[in-house]
Order: C-alpha cells, then structure tokens, then sequence
C-alpha cells in the first residue's frame, strides 16, 4: 500500500521575512511540511509554483496547496493572480489569499455582526472602508444583501472604491445595478462628517490603521440608529472610543461592541479551517468571496452547537 502523501504548504510572503504568524496557523492546521519563501517578486511566482507541481502526480496534488501572505494586499493580489496563470490543465493546487489578514478578518468581522443583524437589508458603516479590509467588509455585507457606506477621509477615493467592489460583484444580468446602489461613498473627515456618515447604520466596522481614533464616543454615543460596533483595532488609541480591544459582545451603551482580540478567536478558526480544506482537492481558490462563506459556515456550526 502506498503512504500517504505528505501535507505540503507552500507560502509565498512579499516581505522580508516570511510571517511567523501564518506559518504557526498553517502547521496547527495540520501542514506538515512549509516552504516559505520571502521577498517573492511576481517574475519568481511561476518557477515556484512549477517546482510544486511538477513533483507530483495529478492524483497527489491535493497534497499540496499555496498560501499568499505578506503585510501588502496589492503584491500580494499580483502574486496571487501568478499563481493561477501558472497552472494548466490538471496540473494546479489549491490556493488561498491573506494578506495581512485581510480576508479572514473581515470575515470574522461580518459574522460577528451578523449574530446581532440580519445583514439583509442592514446598512453599514465602513470606516477606513478604502483600506484591505474595510474594502473587504463592504464587499461581503453588500454580498450578504447589505447596504455598506464606505467611509474615507476623501469622497473622491471612496467613490473609486465603491465602482471598483461593485465590479466584483458584477451580477450575470448586465442591466442589475443592485450591488452597485448599495455601496455608497462617503466622507469621514472630521466628527461632523463622520457623524453623517454613521448615521441610520445599525453596523459600524472601524477598519484604520493601528493608533487612530476613527470614530469618537460622543459621536457614535449620539447615533441612535448604532446596534453594533466592531472596532479591528488593538493599537491605543483605539479606531472606536470606548470599545475596549477585549470586547466581544459586551454592552456599550446602547450598542454591541467587539474589539479586536473579541474578533479574533472567529478569525482563527476561519484561518486555520481555510488552510484544512486546502488539502480537500487540488482546485480550490480561496479569496474573499470563498473565505466569507467558510466563516458563514463555520458560525452556523458555532451556533448549533450551543
């Protein structure tokens, strides 16, 4: 009988070093064998994918997979879109996009919401929504049958956002512009606009850089319409005022609140089963759209059992 085959990652990160992060989770999930590369420029993609697949049989290639990581999301998505065009009939692997976390946090995020709001028909508040996850969060609430107002310091760069995640949505019916109507851009530049921008959401989601107040207590304390704030933020000062970066589920006032590390147990379960399923086939593409229902999944799971 022959052995099984050995679990083989292959971890392509932009950065100097390689995460430390994304390996540990890839190895409790299960990988026995990682190959991390650093500094993987988009010209050396194919060479290290071929070297993956051209050592195994097509029956075996489900053995094998790819993680894309790194701190940049755009060298990232080039590396990620090398990857694909690498393969060619049955000779490809699994593959699995996040990039700073951007596509398991924002999952997490929105099913953290969503045990508080149906996100049919809600509407959300993004702020920092131009950013790698803020895109994504819009992305998966407007997926969801959502309404999400992706916030930025400039409307103009909102705007751009907006046309381009509603690009990815695009519907079969060419004439369907939902998606499109339910993402709007606004500005949140200062406390009056960015209590115009979070006014008659039920969700907001603070999804900035690490140390910046993006949305001050007395503004969202006086947003009525505010169920549920998540902030993604565990650097002081935290994106929301008054929601503390251990918050999951706690009471604030008169919304729901969770902070990062409450976000985070969600955001690990959905990485490590993303990087499990992996090793399920060998033509598995996990991006955004793949990841978030995993995390739908997973919740359900979650709360059947209690």
């Amino acid at each position: 009988m022959a052995q099984p085959k050995t679990r083989i990652l292959l971890q392509l990160d932009s950065d100097t070093q390689a995460s430390s992060f994304d390996a540990v989770v890839a190895i409790d999930a299960g990988v026995e064998q990682l190959l991390q590369h650093s500094n993987v420029r988009p010209d050396e993609v194919m060479g290290l994918v071929h070297g993956l697949i051209f050592t195994r049989g097509p029956a075996d290639l489900q053995h094998s997979a790819v993680f894309v990581g790194g701190s940049s999301v755009v060298a990232g998505e080039e590396i990620f879109g090398r990857i694909k065009k690498a393969f060619f009939g049955p000779l490809r692997v699994s593959m699995m996009f996040d990039a700073n976390g951007s596509n398991t946090t924002a999952a997490a995020a929105v099913v953290a919401a969503a045990r508080h709001v149906n996100l049919a028909g809600s509407t959300s508040t993004v702020l920092a929504g131009t950013g790698p996850v803020g895109q994504r969060i819009a992305r998966m609430i407007v997926a969801a049958g959502g309404t999400a107002k992706v916030a930025s310091r400039s409307l103009e760069r909102a705007s751009t956002v907006c046309r381009a995640i509603a690009e990815t949505l695009q519907p079969q019916n060419q004439n369907d512009t939902t998606e499109s109507h339910r993402l709007i851009p606004v500005e949140a530049s200062d406390a009056h606009s960015t209590a115009e921008a979070v006014s008659g959401s039920e969700l907001v989601f603070a999804a900035g850089a690490a140390g910046v107040c993006l949305l001050p207590q007395t503004v969202w304390n006086a947003a009525e319409s505010l169920r549920v704030a998540i902030d993604l933020n565990a650097v002081p000062p935290l994106g929301i005022e008054g929601v503390d970066y251990l918050d999951k589920g706690a009471e604030r006032q008169h919304l729901v609140a969770y902070g990062a590390v409450g976000v985070g147990g969600t955001k690990m379960r959905v990485h490590t089963e993303a990087i499990r399923r992996l090793f399920s086939r060998n033509d598995l593409v996990l991006d955004a759209d793949e990841i978030f229902s995993l995390a739908r999944e997973l919740e359900v799971q979650r709360s059947g059992s209690g």
